[in-house]
């Protein structure tokens, strides 16, 4: 691989010369200039992007780190990371943890690979992320309770009242006999979620079965078999308020399968409103949490707390009920 040393050989200049010119000085006379281009197009070679960061201590990247890359959750949320930092002329490098304290990502994080990062994974610890937040490296976690670090700041969505709206706006349809599908039991989002539909079963006097919360792991698969076993259990509830939309299109898959109309049989409220949610039969009434936004958002905190200091740390993101066809009155 050739070096600054072996351009500056061929264009006859000095090693520094060569490095004025590859970085656009006007240090260096326009024909000197053309002479070391045409060296380094020659030898193929290519500036050392880590060296020269490392030099100028700044990136101008910022680290994504998220549980998975997948699924249709995260798109908008990357989408509006990325957007906004395109227009401030900053790089994004997203990756994913899982595997913990042995990821890339953990490994990104503890040698500070970018000017800062926003966080949402439950496979990195409080310490973790507090251990790798400075002055110079400001964290924004998501979705996570705030720390009391003075570079960390949190975006944290509504959710109890996400689900609050959720299980309200079944019961006001008449329902009494509401089934609760769980993300991971130990994500706050998802325990937040039902926090608010117990809520509102409570408020209304309302019985939370047993039988019927049930583990869907946030996938559409753990959705799907979820809702096969409540089948096979015998008696349905009304309704099905999943703890987020990829769950709910799997239960209303495992429904149909099973020739169980929805929502003339049974109704189904998913979270999140992902744009598939836009597309099934029928069109599925969810819970939007703006992820495009509150990626934008996050973004100009991490951009803002590097240029300028940002007095409020934790911001609080609303919900919003999106009524479609999934769900009827009894």
């Amino acid at each position: 691989m050739a070096t600054l040393k072996d351009v500056a050989r061929l264009a006859g200049v000095a090693v520094s010369t060569a490095s004025y010119a590859l970085n656009h000085s006007t240090k260096v006379a326009p024909q000197t200039a053309k002479k070391v281009f045409k060296a380094a197009k020659t030898l193929n070679y290519q500036k050392n992007g880590i060296a020269r960061d490392l030099k100028r201590n700044k990136t101008e990247t910022i680290l994504l780190i998220l549980d998975n890359l997948a699924g249709p959750f995260y798109s908008e949320l990357v989408r509006g990371v990325q957007d906004t930092l395109q227009s401030l002329n900053y790089g994004l490098i997203a990756c994913s943890s899982m595997g913990g304290i042995t990821s890339t990502a953990a490994r990104f994080l503890a040698e500070r690979r970018a000017d800062g990062a926003i966080i949402l994974s439950f496979n990195l610890s409080d310490q973790e992320i507090e251990q790798a937040a400075s002055k110079d490296f400001p964290i924004v976690v998501l979705d996570r309770l705030a720390m009391t670090h003075e570079s960390i700041m949190s975006v944290l969505v509504d959710n109890k009242s996400g689900g609050y709206e959720a299980a309200k706006h079944l019961i006001d349809l008449g329902h009494r006999d509401i089934a609760y599908i769980n993300g991971p039991l130990d994500a706050r989002d998802n325990l937040q979620r039902r926090k608010g539909f117990e809520l509102a079963m409570k408020e209304s006097d309302l019985e939370v079965h047993p039988k019927w919360m049930l583990q869907g792991g946030f996938t559409r698969q753990g959705g799907y078999l979820a809702t096969k076993m409540m089948i096979m259990q015998g008696k349905l509830p009304t309704a099905i308020f999943a703890a987020n939309d990829e769950m709910a299109i799997g239960a209303m898959n495992a429904l149909k399968e099973a020739k169980i109309d929805v929502p003339e049989d049974v109704s189904v409220v998913g979270f999140d409103d992902i744009e598939m949610a836009r597309y099934t039969s029928p069109l599925l009434t969810t819970v939007s949490q703006a992820n495009y936004d509150i990626g934008s958002l996050s973004a100009h905190l991490i951009y803002r707390s590097i240029t300028e200091e940002i007095a409020k740390k934790d911001y609080i993101m609303p919900t919003e009920l999106i009524v479609r066809d999934s769900a009827k009155r009894l």
